[in-house]
């Protein structure tokens, strides 16, 4: 088995988005998580873009998008990690740096999911159920999760 390693995940650079639109086909089997990201660019809910790049390719993706409330807190999704890379830890250590950035910034990120992937990856159970938090403890007068209004299309 040839080992592969993809060179560090950084911000996405503009013209790009076609690559990162065939990854979430390539994952998803459809163009549906492709829709979702055009529509939370479209509202300016983005508050960033990360890829893993290999050789000019993009092999993993994820976008971090403003809840609509609690004031502040990011939500992630999607996130993808090209079929032929996924398995060999890329994916956890794309995420586990996120969840490392939550913890020493004091930011918030949601995820939508309690996939025991996000737990490996330094998220925790979150307010609420089936939602994943990484970074510092909730408040629980925070208030009710109300995300982008895109993730409604899915």
């Amino acid at each position: 088995m040839i080992l592969k390693f993809p060179e560090f995940s950084r911000d996405m650079h503009r013209g790009e988005e076609g690559a990162v639109d065939e990854l979430l086909a390539r994952v998803y089997g459809s163009d549906v998580k492709a829709q979702i990201v055009h529509a939370l660019r479209r509202s300016g809910a983005i508050a960033g873009e990360v890829v893993l790049p290999y050789k000019g390719a993009i092999v993993g993706y994820y976008a971090l998008s403003q809840m609509r409330a609690p004031s502040g807190v990011l939500c992630l999704g999607p996130l993808a990690i090209d079929p032929d890379w996924q398995r060999s830890g890329h994916g956890r250590r794309m995420i586990g740096l996120l969840a490392e950035w939550a913890r020493i910034s004091g930011k918030h990120v949601i995820v939508r999911t309690c996939e025991p992937f996000f737990a490996r990856a330094g998220f925790r159970a979150g307010p609420g159920a089936g939602v994943s938090l990484a970074g510092p403890e909730w408040d629980q007068s925070a208030g009710d999760l109300i995300f982008p209004t895109a993730f409604g299309k899915t």
